[in-house]
């Protein structure tokens, strides 16, 4: 997996390219620990999300909570049917915020 951070009108947007899985999972939430010290609002960019397991739904949640505690949020935008489907699967389409 590959995060490119860039920013974009107040926000951080990080595309990610490649599976979320369990040995990736981490790299994210590192980044989200560092960009959270910064901003509190962070775009997602998920088109070149090719799968998330529970490793990455939790790191989702995690950083979604942390985003919220501080009156920010994590925005997933362009997201594939076939992840798509694993949010509607798993209930994550109704905890976190899609563009």
């Amino acid at each position: 997996m590959q995060i490119t951070q860039t920013e974009e009108n107040e926000k951080v947007v990080l595309s990610i390219d490649g599976k979320l899985d369990t040995i990736t999972a981490p790299e994210l939430e590192n980044t989200l620990m560092n960009v959270l010290k910064e901003t509190v609002n962070i775009e997602l960019d998920c088109k070149k999300l090719l799968y998330i397991s529970s490793a990455g739904l939790r790191v989702l949640l995690w950083g979604a909570k942390q985003a919220k505690s501080k009156n920010g949020a994590i925005t997933l935008k362009n997201v594939s049917p076939d992840v798509m489907n694993i949010f509607e699967l798993t209930g994550f389409d109704s905890v976190l915020d899609f563009n």
